[in-house]
């Protein structure tokens, strides 16, 4: 493990109340280990009964749009970024959800549902190769179970269904 300021090999030491982290010594001060933060958006139309779900290049399944969120960046502003970068849409409204931890990509995961305008989308193909208006069981079938994407796609329709956006 290197110190990611100053590239210093960096060593374990004893940090009260966390245990043992490491430490740069010519920094002189603890790193604690870096993870991303993105944002996961179930998109809906307005009239919220049809969600939009992604099927990203070389992948099989269908999952939810997500992007990460840039440096300096706060979830509220990168949500409408990658709306517009991979759908070339707008979005009209955003309720947060929850956040879950995603192993697989060290990353956390910050859930979305996310209104769109009405309108033709345009695929940023170099990243996503489908995309499919689903109704909540088109959805519900397409998502790989026991993901991210499914629990927060779980979530997503019971907000839904209470009409709570």
């Amino acid at each position: 493990m290197f110190c990611h300021n100053c590239g210093e090999k960096l060593t374990l030491r004893f940090c009260e109340g966390e245990g043992l982290i490491p430490y740069c010594d010519k920094c002189g001060s603890f790193m604690f280990p870096p993870f991303s933060c993105a944002v996961s958006m179930t998109v809906i139309n307005r009239t919220q009964d049809k969600i939009l779900l992604a099927k990203h290049t070389g992948q099989e399944d269908f999952v939810l749009f997500a992007g990460y969120v840039k440096k300096g960046e706060n979830a509220e502003k990168a949500i409408p970024r990658e709306i517009k970068e991979e759908l070339s849409l707008n979005t009209v409204k955003m309720k947060y959800m929850s956040s879950r931890y995603h192993e697989p990509r060290n990353v956390l995961m910050l859930g979305f549902i996310v209104v769109v305008e009405n309108g033709e989308y345009k695929l940023k193909t170099d990243e996503v190769e489908e995309a499919r208006w689903c109704t909540f069981d088109e959805a519900k079938a397409l998502v790989k179970k026991g993901t991210t994407a499914e629990h927060f796609l779980n979530m997503a329709i019971a907000e839904l269904k209470r009409k709570a956006i």
